[in-house]
C-alpha cells in the first residue's frame, strides 16, 4: 500500500514505469488487486478537491466541477455494483440518467467546461481546449460505471489528478519566486499526449475484443435477460434516454409477435442473402456484429434467435465514447439518445492536441497486436448487421474556431492511419470473406404519425423484390449497351455528369451493372456499379442533402476523370468554412476521392412516402439513395473483395467490381483504398434526364423529368399516382 502511494503521487513518467513494473511480476490476481488499490486512492484524492483552495483561482471551479463529477462517476459504479439499479423505480431511474448527462445538454452547454467555447474563453485558447478536452475525456467514465470496467474508470481518474496535481506543483513553483502560479501549457499536452499513449494498448485490445467475442456480453445480456416490457430495462446501459427511446420500445411491445417476427427476419435473412449473393460461404463464421438503437431490444432479440439458426453469435459494443474510440456525430454500435450533436463535434478533432507520426505508429502497432491475439477470432467474423434510425431533428453544426482542428499535416496522418488501420484490418477479417446487412427505422420524433409512418417503412422495407429485379433487369439490359451515361438536373438542379462505363468484352456472359434487392441494403431498389474513372467527369449538385446526419445546402462536387477537383456548398458565410466542412466531413481530410459508385435508385414508393409524410430531409441514406440516382465517393462498393466474382440472377457475372484507383492494391495497397464510402442522391423531383449513350451514339432515355420512360419500368411510375 505504501509503495502504490509512493508511486501514484510521483510524476506521470515515473508512475508509468513503475507500474509497468510491477505489473510484468504480477498474477492476474495481483493485477486486479493493484487496479482496486489505484481507484481507492484515487477517489480519496479527488473527493479532497472540492474543500482545497491550493491551485491558481481562476481554475478551481473548473477542478471543482470535474471532482464533483468523478465522484457522481463513482457513485455510479457502487449503485450499479451493488444492484441498486436493476431494484429502484422508473422516476429515480430516470433521475439518475438526467444527472449523468446534464452538463453537456443545450440548455447546460454553454456554460459547460466540455464546451471549447467557454473553456476558451476561461482559460484562453490552448489552456481552454485541453481543458475541455479532459472534460470530455472524463464523460467516458459513465460507460465504464454501467460496464463495470475498473480500469477505465481509474485512468480517466488519474488523468485529471495528473492534471491537478500539475497546477498545485505551479502554485508552490511561485511560492518560491518562479513564474505565475499555472503549469506550463506544453506540460499539460505531455500529461495527455502520454495518457493517450499508454493506454491505446489496453483501448485498442478491448475495443477490437468487443468487435470479435461473443463473452463480452453486457449489452447482449440485457437484451436476452431483461423483462422488455418494463421500460426500465433502458436504464440498465447507462446511456441517454429520451421519450424518443421510451417510446419506441414501448411501441414494439404493442406490435404483433408476427410483425416483429417478419422484421428480425428481413434483417437477418438480408444478411445471410448477402453472403449468397456474394459468392461467400457463411458456414465459415460464427460471429455477427449487431449494431442497434436502444428501444429496438424486441426485434433485436429475435433477430439472436434467427442467427443462432444460423450459427452466429452476436457481438456488440457501445459507440464511441472517448479519445481511443473516437467521438462523432454519426454513431457506430449500440447507442441511446444523442444528449448534445454539437458536443461530439466539436471535439470530434480533439486529437489535433497530440496526434503526430509517433503516435500514429503507436496506434497502428496497438491495433496489430490485438488482432494478432484474436486471429482466429477475426477470422470468424461475419460482419456487422446494423439497424438504423432517422426521423430525428436535423442537425446543423455549428464551425467554431475554439473547438480543436488538425492541422494540415495531422489531416494527412490521420489519413495515413484509417488507411492503414483498414488494410490491417482486412488481413484478419478478410473482405472477400465477409459481408453484412443494414435496415432503418423511424423513432417517434419524426412526427405525429410516428405510427403510421413506421408501418409504411415495415411495408418499404418487405417489398416483394421478385417483382423490382424484373424491371430491375430491364434497366440493366439497357445500361449495359451503353459507354456512358449522362445525368442532367432540372430546376434548381444543376448536374451535368458524364458516367464512363466498363467496355463488355462478352456481353453474353458480363454486365456492368449489380441487380439489387433485399439482401445487403435494405429495402430494395437500385442497380449500381463502379464507374470508369477516366472520362467521368462533370458537376454533380444537389441543393439540399444529410450526409452522415449532417446537412449540406447546394452542396456541389466537380470530377475530372473520375476524381473531385473542386467541392463547395452554401452553408456557411465564406468560401473557406463550406471547403472545409465538406473536406472534413465527405473528403475526410482527403485531397481528393474517386467516383467510387454509380447507382440507379428505383424504389418510388420510398420515395413518395416521404414526399406524403414531409420527411424527405430525415430519410436515411439507406432509404434516400433508392429514391433517385445517387453516386458514392470514396471506395468501390466492392472495396476488399474484387477478385470475388458475383454474378446477377441471370447468371452474368458483374464485372465492375475496379476502378483505376482500386486496381493500384496490387502495387501499393495503400493507394488504393481511401475507407470511406458517401453516397449523394439527386432526388427524382430534382432529375431532369438519365440516358445511356450507346457505342454508335445512340441515346436511350430511362428517366425524364423525374419518371421512368424506360420500356418495362411503366410499374415504377404508379406510386407517383
Amino acid at each position: 500500500m505504501l509503495f502504490y502511494t509512493q508511486v501514484h503521487m510521483a510524476s506521470a513518467d515515473i508512475r508509468r514505469k513503475a507500474i509497468e513494473s510491477m505489473q510484468e511480476i504480477m498474477t492476474e490476481t495481483e493485477k486486479t488487486e493493484l487496479e482496486k488499490e489505484r481507484f481507492a486512492l484515487a477517489m480519496e484524492r479527488i473527493s479532497q478537491i472540492p474543500q482545497e483552495k491550493k491551485c491558481a483561482q481562476e481554475y478551481r471551479d473548473y477542478f471543482n466541477r470535474m471532482a464533483e463529477f468523478v465522484l457522481l462517476m463513482k457513485r455510479t459504479w457502487d449503485f450499479v455494483k451493488d444492484g441498486s439499479l436493476y431494484r429502484v423505480t422508473l422516476e429515480e431511474l430516470q433521475k439518475h440518467n438526467k444527472e449523468l448527462y446534464e452538463d453537456i445538454l443545450p440548455e447546460n452547454y454553454e456554460r459547460s467546461y466540455a464546451n471549447p467555447t467557454y473553456a476558451v474563453n476561461c482559460f484562453g485558447k490552448e489552456m481552454g481546449q485541453l481543458l475541455a478536452f479532459v472534460s470530455a475525456e472524463l464523460r467516458g467514465m459513465i460507460a465504464a460505471a454501467y460496464e463495470q470496467s475498473l480500469t477505465d474508470m481509474v485512468i480517466r481518474a488519474e488523468l485529471l489528478l495528473e492534471i491537478y496535481q500539475a497546477f498545485l506543483c505551479a502554485v508552490e513553483e511561485a511560492e518560491e519566486g518562479q513564474d505565475r502560479p499555472v503549469p506550463d501549457y506544453e506540460e499539460l499536452r505531455q500529461i495527455a499526449y502520454w495518457y493517450v499513449s499508454d493506454y491505446y494498448e489496453t483501448e485498442t485490445y478491448e475495443r477490437v475484443a468487443g468487435l470479435l467475442l461473443p463473452q463480452k456480453d453486457f449489452a447482449t445480456r440485457i437484451i436476452m435477460e431483461s423483462d422488455l416490457s418494463d421500460i426500465r430495462y433502458l436504464y440498465y446501459y447507462g446511456e441517454y434516454v429520451t421519450e424518443n427511446e421510451i417510446r419506441t420500445a414501448r411501441h414494439m411491445t404493442e406490435l404483433s409477435e408476427e410483425t416483429t417476427r417478419l422484421m428480425a427476419d428481413t434483417y437477418t435473412e438480408g444478411y445471410r442473402i448477402g453472403f449468397a449473393v456474394g459468392n461467400k460461404d457463411i458456414s465459415i463464421k460464427k460471429t455477427v456484429n449487431i449494431r442497434y438503437c436502444l428501444g429496438f431490444e424486441r426485434m433485436i432479440k429475435q433477430a439472436i434467435k434467427n442467427f443462432d439458426q444460423i450459427g452466429l453469435k452476436p457481438t456488440i459494443y457501445r459507440a464511441g465514447t472517448n479519445i481511443f474510440q473516437g467521438r462523432n456525430v454519426n454513431k457506430n454500435g449500440f447507442f441511446g439518445a444523442n444528449p448534445n450533436k454539437q458536443f461530439d463535434y466539436d471535439h470530434k478533432e480533439d486529437q489535433a492536441l497530440f496526434l503526430d507520426s509517433a503516435l500514429v505508429q503507436r496506434k497502428l502497432e496497438c491495433m496489430q497486436n490485438a488482432y494478432e491475439q484474436l486471429k482466429e477470432e477475426a477470422g470468424v467474423m461475419g460482419g456487422p448487421a446494423v439497424l438504423e434510425i432517422f426521423g430525428e431533428t436535423p442537425f446543423v453544426p455549428q464551425n467554431k474556431e475554439t473547438a480543436c482542428k488538425l492541422t494540415d499535416k495531422q489531416q494527412k496522418l490521420s489519413v495515413e492511419y484509417t488507411s492503414k488501420a483498414g488494410t490491417l484490418q482486412n488481413q484478419y477479417i478478410k473482405g472477400e470473406e465477409r459481408s453484412f446487412t443494414i435496415i432503418a427505422f423511424p423513432v417517434p420524433e419524426i412526427g405525429a404519425q410516428y405510427e403510421e409512418i413506421f408501418d409504411e417503412i415495415i411495408r418499404i422495407n418487405t417489398l416483394d423484390y421478385k417483382r423490382y429485379q424484373s424491371i430491375q433487369q430491364s434497366i440493366i439490359d439497357t445500361l449495359d449497351k451503353g459507354k456512358y451515361v449522362l445525368v442532367k438536373g432540372m430546376g434548381e438542379n444543376r448536374t451535368n455528369l458524364k458516367i464512363q462505363l466498363h467496355t463488355l468484352h462478352n456481353p453474353e456472359k458480363e454486365t456492368n451493372f449489380e441487380n439489387c434487392v433485399a439482401d445487403v441494403n435494405i429495402p430494395v431498389g437500385e442497380v449500381f456499379t463502379s464507374p470508369q474513372l477516366a472520362g467521368t467527369e462533370g458537376i454533380l449538385h444537389v441543393t439540399r442533402v444529410f450526409l452522415n446526419e449532417l446537412e449540406y445546402k447546394n452542396i456541389s462536387i466537380q470530377f475530372k476523370d473520375g476524381m473531385i477537383t473542386d467541392y463547395t456548398c452554401s452553408n456557411f458565410e465564406t468560401e473557406e468554412e463550406n471547403r472545409k466542412y465538406i473536406k472534413d466531413n465527405v473528403l475526410f481530410h482527403h485531397d481528393t476521392l474517386p467516383i467510387g459508385e454509380f447507382a440507379i435508385g428505383t424504389n418510388t414508393t420510398a420515395y413518395v412516402a416521404a414526399r406524403k409524410y414531409g420527411i424527405e430531409d430525415k430519410m436515411p441514406i439507406l432509404i434516400a439513395e433508392k429514391t433517385g440516382p445517387h453516386f458514392a465517393v470514396g471506395d468501390t462498393c466492392y472495396s476488399h473483395a474484387e477478385e470475388v466474382k458475383v454474378y446477377n440472377p441471370d447468371g452474368k457475372e458483374i464485372i465492375a467490381r475496379d476502378n483505376e484507383v482500386s486496381l493500384l492494391r496490387n502495387e501499393d495497397i495503400g493507394k488504393a483504398y481511401f475507407n470511406c464510402h458517401t453516397d449523394i442522391t439527386i432526388p427524382y423531383d430534382e432529375l431532369g434526364e438519365l440516358s445511356v449513350v450507346t457505342g454508335e451514339n445512340q441515346v436511350i432515355p430511362v428517366i425524364i423529368e423525374g419518371r421512368f420512360v424506360l420500356e418495362g419500368c411503366e410499374e415504377l411510375n404508379k406510386a407517383f399516382v
